[in-house]
């Protein structure tokens, strides 16, 4: 038989979509489609027709998100109990956040994030910890609290949309709003992103690496909101009561979430590179993924992020025209947006037809996060324009 014919005879053998379902996956849409349905039956009077549209496909986007990678199943339940509980305990009253105890100390949003920022940097220790100790156990204690610090995490997030709107009704809003609601958001999704990929790959040694990024959102996430006070809710400014934002801002930072695991991921390429241009029996060279891996992971994350950041950028380009009255400004933001756009597509291009790999494709993905990063804060920090909003 050839290799063609033993291919499609293997896709041929594979079980469909519904028989690979299980009890708990039927459970599991059952438990979306009732969900959806109470919101629509609760809220729908104050819900414009693009929020209903949203609502609707959100079905079956989580279900079908559900099925193909089962761990977002149990925690989409844990993130939905969490944030009840956090938003029962407020009774409707945004003052017991310090009277309270389970508030003031784990399910308030502030709380909730710093228990976040903790666990993430106890995970990254602990998987530099097993990727030095050769230890399966310490990888596996990583990955359990990456996904308690992203449980954490998006219940603060979805338990500080609910304390917008109890701090004063006109300042209810998606929290997406400002610098500090998009890191955590960056987190959440950098961190989501690894796990999928950690158990495509069933490899956790990288785990220390791209959490690495992401203790560094938490460091400056702490500066900020201690220093800057940004954790306090504030009322939106004009340009961003939109519905726009709320579709615009999520595929962005599944953009940049990609982006830096890309980067992060070509770093330990570089790396085990030189590994094994040094000593190939070396325990560096033996212990990290083989660089087919690392090139591949690599691809797949910038595909994916290049993907939602077009999608990202047109959204924003049909905010801009609501808001501004045009598609396009030039405006700094916007400037670098497609700065950081060509820059991605031009990898992929030459990814596509002419075959590059190695420490060429990975040291253009590191360089690529630097002009990314520029893109996300250094505009805010050094230029102004008519996304003056997202100063520091």
């Amino acid at each position: 038989m050839s290799v063609p014919q033993e291919a499609m005879q293997e896709f041929l053998d594979k079980p469909s979509l519904l028989q690979r379902l299980k009890t708990f996956d039927w459970i599991w849409a059952a438990l979306v489609v009732l969900g959806a349905a109470f919101v629509f039956m609760r809220y729908h009077t104050a819900m414009d027709v693009y929020e209903k549209s949203f609502l609707v496909l959100a079905v079956p986007g989580l279900v079908g998100l559900g099925w193909h990678w089962r761990s977002i199943e149990p925690y989409t339940l844990a993130v939905t109990l969490i944030s009840l509980l956090g938003i029962w305990l407020y009774h409707g009253d945004y003052a017991n956040a310090e009277k309270v105890f389970g508030l003031k100390y784990m399910f308030s949003s502030q709380s909730a994030i710093m228990w976040m920022s903790a666990l993430f940097v106890l995970a990254t220790l602990f998987y530099f910890a097993g990727l030095f100790g050769n230890s399966e156990f310490l990888e596996k204690t990583g990955s359990g609290l990456t996904w308690t610090a992203l449980v954490m995490g998006l219940s603060g997030l979805m338990i500080r949309w609910y304390e917008s709107y109890l701090v004063d009704p006109e300042f209810g809003h998606i929290p997406v709003s400002n610098l500090y609601e998009v890191f955590i958001l960056f987190c959440v999704i950098t961190g989501l992103l690894y796990l999928f990929y950690e158990q495509r790959y069933r490899n956790r040694t990288l785990g220390g690496f791209v959490l690495l990024i992401i203790s560094a959102a938490v460091a400056f996430l702490l500066w900020y909101s201690f220093d800057r006070d940004a954790h306090k809710i504030q009322p939106l400014v004009p340009a961003l009561k939109s519905y726009w934002m709320k579709i615009h801002v999520p595929a962005n930072f599944i953009g940049y979430g990609a982006f830096a695991l890309a980067a992060m991921v070509s770093v330990a390429y570089l790396i085990k590179d030189a590994a094994v241009k040094r000593a190939p029996d070396g325990w560096t060279a033996k212990r990290l993924p083989s660089l087919d891996m690392l090139d591949d992971l690599t691809y797949k994350a910038i595909a994916l992020g290049f993907a939602f950041f077009t999608i990202a950028t047109i959204l924003g380009a049909m905010w801009a025209a609501e808001a501004w009255g045009g598609y396009w400004s030039w405006d700094p933001k916007e400037t670098w947006a497609l700065i950081v756009w060509l820059n991605y597509a031009a990898w992929l291009h030459l990814r596509f037809t002419k075959g590059w790999r190695g420490t060429t494709m990975a040291w253009w993905a590191i360089i690529g996060l630097f002009v990314t990063l520029f893109a996300f804060l250094g505009v805010n920090m050094f230029l102004s324009g008519l996304h003056s909003y997202g100063e520091l």
